[in-house]
């Protein structure tokens, strides 16, 4: 019997990236339209960043959180919304003199990084389980940090999606839930592959983190860059969920920049099919995830 998979389009994450394909969405309407498309071409979530509309950078800004929302939700689009936490961890250092933060810091309270969060109460929002070198700056999130940020997203029933991007830090996102920090009686993973330094985009890595997990957590993996759509086929075949989009990948093959991330999705949804799967509707990823029981536990 065929299965339903959960497709996640990551819309538009927060690297530099605007000028490698100015394609990719700045504005919270540019956003929400290729939120609305993803949802037409197959993705059940749409995974969101928002950006300076002035300048294509990273933004914290809540007030762009809550435009982007306003507008899926006032086009009656059902896709779930997925907002990300990742911002607010980012520590860059100066070689010669460690102890002089410098550009490219971005440190922020667990209060700060989910306020979006209480304004918006999103269906889910993700938690990066995550301590690591990128690019030239470090990602940091102490063990402190958190199981604070769980505790205040798990506080108005928002589920959370545990990314994590090798194995020890799928070790300390299981020993959270182990240890109650993360109370999701079906947690779900998000095994983000190939980000150096993290996890390498194989079939190998993939199926060794997707071993260690609990025995009653959800999961979805995806790779980065050309290994995008590989890791589609590996994680439809190793029984888990699968992301795409601009977030991830700015190119539908090599030397052809995609347009937007819809083509990328409907591309996923070709793999899923002809591995003999089919994309999950929204009530169905709704369903798999347990939104709604989550949800009336936190009321």
């Amino acid at each position: 019997m065929a299965r339903p998979v959960i497709i996640s389009c990551a819309i538009t994450g927060g690297s530099d990236t605007k000028h490698m394909n100015p394609a990719v969405p700045v504005t919270p309407k540019e956003i929400a339209n290729e939120a609305i498309s993803a949802h037409h071409a197959g993705a059940s979530i749409a995974h969101i960043h928002v950006r300076d509309p002035k300048t294509a950078k990273a933004s914290m800004d809540p007030k762009l959180y809550k435009e982007v929302v306003d507008r899926l939700r006032n086009a009656g689009c059902p896709i779930l919304i997925n907002l990300t936490t990742g911002p607010g961890g980012i520590l860059a250092v100066e070689t010669d003199s460690p102890h002089d933060f410098i550009s490219g810091s971005a440190l922020s309270s667990a209060e700060e990084r989910v306020q979006h969060i209480y304004e918006n109460k999103p269906d889910l929002c993700t938690l990066d389980v995550t301590t690591m070198n990128y690019s030239d700056v470090a990602v940091t999130n102490t063990k402190a940090m958190l199981e604070k940020m769980a505790g205040l997203i798990q506080k108005i029933g928002v589920k959370i999606e545990m990314e994590v991007f090798d194995t020890g830090q799928l070790w300390q996102a299981s020993d959270m839930c182990n240890r109650g920090i993360i109370t999701d009686p079906n947690p779900l993973f998000q095994l983000c592959l190939g980000i150096p330094w993290g996890g390498r985009a194989t079939m190998e890595s993939m199926q060794l983190m997707r071993d260690q997990l609990p025995s009653n957590a959800k999961w979805a993996a995806f790779g980065i860059s050309r290994l995008e759509f590989p890791m589609v086929a590996a994680a439809v075949v190793l029984g888990g969920h699968v992301r795409v989009g601009m977030e991830d990948n700015l190119y539908l093959s090599r030397g052809v920049l995609t347009p937007g991330n819809t083509p990328m999705v409907e591309r996923a949804v070709k793999i899923i099919e002809a591995i003999g799967e089919y994309p999950a509707s929204v009530n169905e990823a709704r369903q798999i995830l347990e939104l709604d029981k989550l949800g009336a536990a936190a009321e």
